[in-house]
């Protein structure tokens, strides 16, 4: 298991990560909204503003302060460390 840092410490398992995407359209926001009715949001912004939403397993989504590029050079340079 490799863990992501999505912004101000907090981190997500890479194996539970389904899609990372910009929170800009409204379907994103449907999901952002849907999550949060049920339960399933995770803020992850410490107040800042939302620039990736971070769709995980099991229907939980996580809103991040970090843009969607910055996961990803992230996620890559945890894949390269490891090799």
């Amino acid at each position: 298991m490799k863990l992501i840092n999505i912004g101000f410490g907090n981190l997500v398992s890479d194996s539970k990560l389904v899609a990372v995407v910009a929170p800009d359209s409204a379907p994103v926001k449907r999901i952002v909204q849907d999550a949060k009715s049920k339960g399933l949001l995770i803020d992850a912004t410490c107040g800042r503003k939302c620039k990736s939403v971070l769709i995980c397993e099991g229907s939980h989504v996580v809103l991040s302060a970090v843009t969607c590029e910055t996961i990803q050079n992230r996620a890559e340079e945890s894949d390269e460390k490891d090799e």
